[in-house]
């Protein structure tokens, strides 16, 4: 499964399936895929018995707003908010998404509360839609940015716990997000879903690909792949936040052991809804980005659910515009509402 970097581009993204393969191939595509994908991401220690504390709680228009603390893995307690409509009950649970926040000192209040930045609240707007909300902080931001270090800064997070990576502390922090959700009686346990913009969207992929219990995915700007990407080192060792230091001894080699969009079929057949902008300036190689969702597309296809994977591309910045927002919000309500 291991590429050459050089010669990863647009027009070589590598199939996922070959012509005319189907369920049984892909049974033995994904298994390799995760089994090379887990080695990456390092230790991801099981959930642990559900412990919140709710801190504050303030009661809005539409919903109630809780500031909480949950117990994760390794002893970390993960500061989230929780966001009610006022509609649901023990006797109508309502569905749920984990609303994961992009790169923002601020973390959740970012996509959770009315302080958010324009374009970046979408779980504020999908509690207004009738969904259960939980949004928590991410290692290095929010209330999880420690005193003396910076946000988005790793080194402390390793030195604490090395053959940790950050992305595999990221996804033990939501799964054990997720097992939250399913204690709560006003959320349908059946119905959980995910949604994110860069930094959130990969992670609500990821998280999507090695947690079943995610129904539906739905992320802007968080899907790329290494061709023609002109930073491949940003998802190795770096001196800010390092999402995968095992990936730099490749890198340097000139070799990567995936393509990201093997790592995103993990998701299938589940639905999952991406959208990405050609004027990203994060993730500017929008050509193979494509390639690599025509890939993704096919894979829906040969599964015989081809409504499942929606990909959407347009004009725009790194951003999360209403239009595609409200495709995405669609898309949740389709597949999360019974």
């Amino acid at each position: 499964m291991a590429y050459r970097l050089a010669d990863l581009r647009a027009e070589t993204v590598p199939p996922l399936l070959p012509d005319g393969g189907g369920e049984e191939q892909w049974a033995g595509a994904r298994a390799a895929i995760e089994r090379v994908w887990r080695r990456c991401l390092g230790p991801l220690p099981g959930p642990v018995a559900v412990r919140q504390t709710v801190v504050a709680e303030h009661h809005e228009a539409d919903h109630v707003r809780r500031h909480l603390v949950y117990d994760a893995p390794g002893g970390e307690q993960v500061p989230a908010i929780l966001l009610v409509p006022h509609h649901a009950a023990a006797d109508r649970p309502a569905p749920a998404v984990l609303a994961l926040h992009p790169t923002v000192d601020t973390g959740k209040v970012d996509v959770a509360t009315a302080a958010g930045r324009p374009n970046r609240r979408y779980g504020l707007e999908l509690v207004q839609r009738g969904f259960v909300v939980l949004a928590a902080d991410a290692i290095t931001a929010g209330d999880r940015i420690r005193d003396g270090e910076q946000p988005f800064h790793t080194a402390g997070f390793y030195a604490r716990n090395p053959g940790w990576t950050a992305v595999g502390r990221m996804l033990v922090d939501h799964v054990q997000a997720v097992e939250l959700l399913r204690t709560l009686d006003v959320v349908d346990p059946d119905r959980i879903g995910a949604i994110g913009h860069s930094l959130g969207g990969y992670n609500a992929i990821f998280l999507a690909g090695l947690d079943p219990r995610i129904r539906a995915v739905a992320v802007s700007c968080g899907f790329s792949v290494f061709a023609d990407d002109p930073d491949p080192g940003r998802w190795g060792e770096r001196d800010w936040f390092s999402h995968l230091p095992p990936l730099t001894a490749d890198l340097t080699a000139g070799t990567v052991p995936f393509e990201w969009h093997e790592i995103a079929a993990l998701v299938a057949p589940r639905p999952m809804f991406s959208w990405s902008a050609r004027q990203d300036e994060i993730f500017p190689n929008w050509a193979a980005i494509a390639a690599g969702t025509a890939q993704l597309s096919r894979l829906y296809h040969a599964l015989g659910h081809p409504r499942r994977g929606e990909f959407l591309a347009g004009d725009g910045g790194h951003d999360f515009p209403a239009s595609a927002r409200l495709a995405a919000y669609a898309f949740l309500e389709r597949w999360l509402n019974p």
